[in-house]
């Protein structure tokens, strides 16, 4: 038997608890929980990342460090 390993740290208990709940709807199928999470974020407004579709990706800046002196 697998052991859950508990906390002394409510929230964190509930944000495990709420995972398991999730994962568990879907029958453990990580792509269709994924799946329902975009969704979701869709109905609220916020902005999904969707790989493979043009301009989803999003250019990091780089700063470039000043010149050294010589």
């Amino acid at each position: 038997m697998i052991r859950k390993p508990t906390t002394t740290d409510s929230v964190l208990d509930e944000i495990h608890e709420t995972r398991r709940e999730t994962f568990e709807r879907f029958g453990g199928d990580a792509k269709a929980t994924l799946e329902d999470a975009r969704q979701r974020q869709e109905a609220y407004g916020r902005p999904a990342w969707r790989a493979g579709e043009a301009g989803s990706s999003i250019p990091l800046e780089v700063e470039k460090a000043p010149p050294t002196a010589p």
